[in-house]
């Protein structure tokens, strides 16, 4: 009794979150799968698949769908400025707000420790989810059926995120240009402190340009770099 009120509480979150998309699965083993993180797999007695080969898959077919939303989008701008602003839209940050916009991480299947230390919210792990889920789409239906999804659902939060955003450029490689072009140097990272348990590191990351240091905070070094080269960018003059 007591598995069939889980695999029925199951059924209604799938329910909740294919309405949330606007599609319904098939198959919704490929659905699970795509929510299930490995943590949750691993506490598993029985075999359970989790996201990662989605998760692959999606990567792609998400990469496909805004390439070329942005050739139709900006037909003027070059391949080279097209990339940048792909390589943002598809960067870590930007997916997990699209993922925060139908609160994905309360549906993602998490093990206890993961659960404990905010995996919900985490945006690696909402990135890996959605890009999964994309994935679990495209195999349970084809490319144009995944296309319609993001369309319907994420494509205007997309643009509202390219468009509010100060540069569509990394940070740290931004910064690297303008000291390179300035200043005839590069900027210099040296992690100062690590603090946490092992599972949820914070890391505090210094960033040093011509004797000009800023101090960032973050969940692992590459974000911890990228604040700190964003505050530099500011403590210039350029956002």
């Amino acid at each position: 009794m007591k598995k069939d009120r889980k695999l029925g509480f199951l059924s209604e979150k799938l329910k909740e979150l294919e309405d949330k998309i606007g599609y319904r699965f098939k198959n919704r083993e490929l659905l699970i799968r795509a929510l299930t993180h490995t943590s949750y797999a691993f506490e598993k007695k029985e075999e359970v698949e989790n996201y990662e080969v989605l998760e692959f898959l999606g990567d792609s077919v998400i990469g496909l769908i805004v390439s070329e939303k942005l050739i139709n989008r900006f037909p003027e701008k070059s391949e080279g400025e097209l990339s940048q602003i792909r390589a943002f839209l598809v960067s870590e940050p930007s997916l997990a707000r699209l993922a925060r916009s139908i609160d994905l991480g309360s549906f993602i299947l998490l093990g206890k420790g993961e659960i404990k230390s905010g995996g919900k919210e985490k945006e690696s792990i909402l990135c890996d989810v959605f890009e999964s889920l994309f994935g679990a789409i495209y195999l349970d239906s084809d490319f144009e059926t995944a296309k319609g999804v993001f369309e319907r659902t994420f494509l205007g939060k997309m643009w509202d995120i390219l468009e509010t955003t100060r540069t569509y450029k990394d940070y740290k490689s931004y910064l690297q240009e303008i000291t390179q072009r300035d200043f005839k140097t590069i900027p210099e990272y040296r992690v100062i402190k690590e603090e946490g348990p092992e599972h949820s590191k914070e890391f505090t990351v210094e960033c040093v340009v011509n004797e000009i240091k800023t101090v960032s905070k973050g969940k692992s070094k590459k974000e911890a770099e990228q604040s700190a080269a964003e505050k530099m960018l500011e403590k210039l003059g350029i956002l």
